[in-house]
């Protein structure tokens, strides 16, 4: 018996996030053009965060129950509806305001994060490549004082999000200081005339 093969994973990621941004443009749409249009029953206003819980739910459900290629990528945009349903409400449901602008910041950072990760599993042995090749040079020690200087100089600001930037900035600089260190340490030395 021929085993069946299961779907790219990177290729349901790249279908979850495009859906996910669908969902949330399309959502964030219907709701400027009419603020009033939504779900109310027995006095109890639906937010669209519901149907995307339910949406996550069903996504995550059919993508760990079934193995075959339509189901799974049916649930992979499933998935991402529901998560863009979430995410369009994220300023209603952390400070009670639909409108706030940290709905736009968590879907930026959000975002950023799903493209760097679609990326790093896509490209990761290039990237690795350039990352060892990068803490092999000089130039990666002087950016990483730099930056571990100028990060270090805003973590005690107010901002919970500048603070938490700024921490996780130092935490990379000390990573890159560390790795050349570890690499220069461990390198061969260089014979001349050879």
């Amino acid at each position: 018996m021929g085993r069946e093969q299961k779907p790219s994973r990177p290729s349901l990621s790249l279908l979850a996030l495009i859906s996910f941004i669908a969902s949330f443009g399309i959502a964030r749409t219907f709701t400027s053009i009419d603020p009033n249009a939504f779900l109310a029953r027995g006095g109890v206003h639906i937010h669209h965060f519901w149907f995307g819980i339910i949406l996550l739910a069903i996504g995550g459900w059919l993508g760990i129950s079934y193995n075959q290629e339509r189901i799974v990528r049916f649930a992979a945009v499933i998935y991402g509806a529901g998560g863009g349903l979430i995410g369009d409400e994220v300023g209603l449901l952390l400070k009670g305001n639909y409108w706030t602008g940290i709905t736009y910041t968590v879907l930026v950072a959000f975002l950023a994060f799903a493209f760097t990760a679609l990326l790093f599993v896509r490209y990761s042995k290039e990237i690795l490549a350039e990352i060892e090749a990068f803490t092999a040079r000089r130039v990666s020690f002087y950016f990483g004082v730099i930056l571990a200087v100028v990060s270090a100089s805003f973590i005690p600001t107010r901002n919970f999000f500048v603070s938490t930037l700024a921490v996780l900035a130092t935490v990379i600089a000390c990573i890159i200081l560390f790795a050349f260190i570890v690499q220069r340490v461990t390198s061969k030395p260089r014979q001349i005339g050879k």
